[in-house]
């Protein structure tokens, strides 16, 4: 009986113990708030490419600027919506990519949108359209592959879910079975982005009421893989993969109940003293990583109401640290190479001297400009930043599955964009083509 009573007593005191809930400890209001501004200020700078997923972000949050977020809406609408007079003249403008149209919708769903006009009925035949194809493409000869990548594919899902709409099964088992067979990979690792992006797509499936009962046990059983493989794929340091992957990883982890799990906690404490320590500067993972600091996720978007808003947020809220790079008037040498695997020969190496505070894209413009080695290079412009497409005239594309990966020689993969990552005197970088 004795040994019975111990066990009830050692249960009670487990339960008993505080839970450590992935909630924002107190103290951090004023950096979060930081964070809202900046991405504020990024809403009005018209220089800055516009991107919906910073609407999303600024709508989940706890404090908004009514009228600026409403301006914002606008601009989004003129270019990823155009009037109807302007198709009919003769179609000049340019369609947005399924991710970009995928954001829109979730911007659209976060500003309590009317899906049931025109102009919304087509945006939604338009994402099941891009589903369509890229399921063909996955389909095609066994490919597996989309078109465009299965981050872009999990956030059309994704989108048109929060908006309560049935999802074609077929596209749905497409998804299913990448996860299944471990897809969800680049390099050879696990795409944590990925992974998150397409668990929080499962996650709004299984909520949504709209499917057989099978196809739901079988993104039930997605959901519990993909949050394993997410825990999993935690580092010592607390960060999921990166710190620029871990936002979506923690998203899921909201989304998906685990926010009392302590692999939460410890993921939302580096992200904070990452962003104290001002390591994030790209729109994309800032508009990624406020929902978190609000203790939301992208599936939040689907209840939203639009009503009694708190209408605080100002522009002239004082914060440590900015986006803006200030170059120093010491120079710095960077070595910067050229691989083109299976050729042993290195395209290009040279030394390449830059200001100090100069990022990946400054050296990259430096060397073309003086010409050294005829080094070439183009970009295409993506919401993430610029990505490198092309060096020395050889192109990197999807449909041969390689990139330009960038490396800190002799082997370590940057975890920053061109337009972000600084390099420090005397690294030596390599660009280097490689299969994905």
């Amino acid at each position: 009986m004795v040994p019975r009573m111990l066990q009830l007593f050692l249960i009670l005191h487990v339960l008993a113990l505080p839970v450590q809930l992935c909630e924002i400890p107190r103290g951090n209001s004023a950096l979060i708030k930081c964070l809202n501004t900046e991405l504020l200020k990024l809403s009005q700078d018209l220089s800055e490419e516009l991107n919906p997923s910073v609407y999303v972000a600024l709508r989940l949050s706890a404090d908004h600027s009514l009228k600026k977020e409403a301006q914002y809406l606008q601009r989004l609408r003129n270019v990823f919506q155009p009037s109807t007079s302007s198709s009919v003249a003769g179609g000049q403008q340019k369609q947005p990519n399924m991710g970009r149209l995928a954001l829109y919708l979730l911007a659209l769903r976060a500003a309590c949108q009317d899906m049931e006009t025109l102009l919304g009925r087509q945006l939604v035949t338009r994402l099941k359209y891009h589903l369509h194809k890229e399921k063909e493409q996955i389909a095609f000869k066994g490919s597996g592959r989309p078109i465009t990548s299965y981050y872009q594919y999990s956030l059309g899902v994704l989108a048109l879910c929060v908006h309560g709409k049935k999802i074609d099964p077929h596209v749905i088992q497409k998804l299913l079975n990448a996860e299944k067979h471990n897809k969800f990979a680049h390099g050879g690792k696990l795409s944590v982005d990925t992974t998150a992006m397409a668990g929080l797509a499962f996650a709004c499936l299984e909520q949504a009421n709209l499917y057989e009962p099978r196809l739901v046990a079988a993104i039930s059983l997605a959901v519990q893989r993909v949050t394993d493989r997410i825990l999993q794929a935690q580092t010592t340091t607390g960060t999921f993969g990166n710190i620029f992957s871990s936002p979506l990883a923690v998203q899921l982890l909201i989304a998906t109940g685990m926010s009392k799990k302590p692999e939460c906690p410890k993921g939302l404490d580096a992200l904070l003293g990452s962003l104290e320590q001002g390591h994030f500067q790209n729109p994309m993972i800032m508009s990624q990583l406020l929902p978190v600091l609000d203790g939301k996720s992208y599936l939040d978007i689907a209840a939203m109401e639009c009503r009694a808003e708190r209408d605080t947020l100002e522009l002239d809220t004082t914060c440590p640290g900015s986006r803006t790079v200030i170059l120093g008037t010491k120079m710095i040498t960077v070595l910067l190479a050229v691989e083109h695997p299976p050729s042993p020969e290195t395209l290009y190496n040279h030394s390449i001297q830059v200001p100090s505070g100069s990022s990946l894209l400054d050296v990259l413009r430096t060397a073309a400009e003086e010409g050294a080695g005829q080094f070439t290079f183009e970009t295409q412009n993506t919401l993430h930043g610029p990505l490198l497409t092309t060096v020395m005239g050889l192109k990197a594309s999807n449909g041969e599955r390689r990139y330009w990966q960038l490396l800190q020689a002799p082997d370590s993969s940057l975890q920053k964009g061109i337009s972000d990552y600084q390099p420090q005197d005397g690294e030596s970088i390599i660009l280097k083509c490689s299969p994905w």
